[in-house]
Parts: C-alpha cells; sequence; structure tokens
C-alpha cells in the first residue's frame, strides 16, 4: 500500500511550532500582567495602612511633623498608583497583542490541518480506487482464466 506523504509536512509543523511560540508568549505577557495587578494592590494597601495610620495622627494629639510625613507617604503612594495603572493598561494591551498573535498562528495551523486532512482524504479515495481497480483486474483475469480452462 502506498504511503501518505503531504507535501505541506514542513509547513505545518513550522505552523505548529510558531503557534507554541505564542502561546508562550501569551503565558508569559498573562503573568507580568498577574504581577503588576499584585504590585498594584500591594501599593493600595500600602497607601490603606498609610491613611489609617493620617487618620489616627491626627485623631490623636497633633504631632504635624509625623502628619506631613504620613500626607506625604499618602500623595506619594498615589502617584505610584496612577503610575502602576498606567504599567498595567500596557501590560494588557501587550497581553491583547500576544492574545491576538496566538490566535492568527493557530488559525493558520487549523488552516494547513485542514489541508492535510484534505490531502488524506483525497490519498484515500486514489488508494481504494486503484485497489478496487486492481481487483476488477484479477477478478476479470480469473473469469478469463476459467473461461479459456473449461474450452
Amino acid at each position: 500500500m502506498a504511503k501518505f506523504i503531504f507535501k505541506m509536512e514542513s509547513i505545518l509543523s513550522v505552523k505548529t511550532k510558531l503557534e507554541d511560540q505564542a502561546k508562550a508568549e501569551y503565558g508569559i505577557e498573562t503573568m507580568k500582567l498577574r504581577e503588576e495587578e499584585h504590585k498594584l494592590t500591594l501599593l493600595e494597601n500600602r497607601k490603606s495602612g498609610f491613611e489609617q495610620q493620617l487618620f489616627e495622627a491626627v485623631s490623636d494629639r497633633l504631632v504635624i511633623l509625623s502628619i506631613k510625613r504620613l500626607e506625604d507617604s499618602v500623595e506619594n503612594l498615589k502617584y505610584n498608583i496612577k503610575l502602576q495603572i498606567i504599567v498595567i493598561r500596557k501590560q494588557e494591551e501587550r497581553v491583547a497583542q500576544a492574545r491576538a498573535k496566538l490566535d492568527n498562528a493557530m488559525k493558520e495551523r487549523k488552516i494547513y490541518e485542514k489541508l492535510k486532512e484534505k490531502a488524506f482524504e483525497e490519498f484515500k479515495t486514489e488508494v481504494n480506487a486503484q485497489e478496487q481497480k486492481e481487483i476488477d483486474q484479477l477478478v476479470s483475469f480469473r473469469f478469463r482464466s476459467a473461461g479459456e480452462s473449461e474450452d
């Protein structure tokens, strides 16, 4: 029996490798996004802590230097939180780009897999036709041989 050989197998394997790379890149970018979101959470928690300390400092006795330091810390953390939100938005864009790249790689791989399936179906049809032709020839040969031997 003939062996099936897909002419574009090398292209399919390249597309599969590109998809794997895109998956890895998407995973890395998603992981970075989670890290940046975690940093934001930590900053917000620190800000809440300083705000609580500021509230306690204002409610107790007035120590202007301590209050000013706490206010500065809160303002500094607000600024850092804004910066972190910008970093997160940029990282979200990178994740979206990586996702789009992954989707494209998957589509291309699927196209070549469909082509391979079609080619395999055509191959099977050709093999079946060839086998049927051989069977017909064998049957007609036997029929002729049987007819000649009776004469």
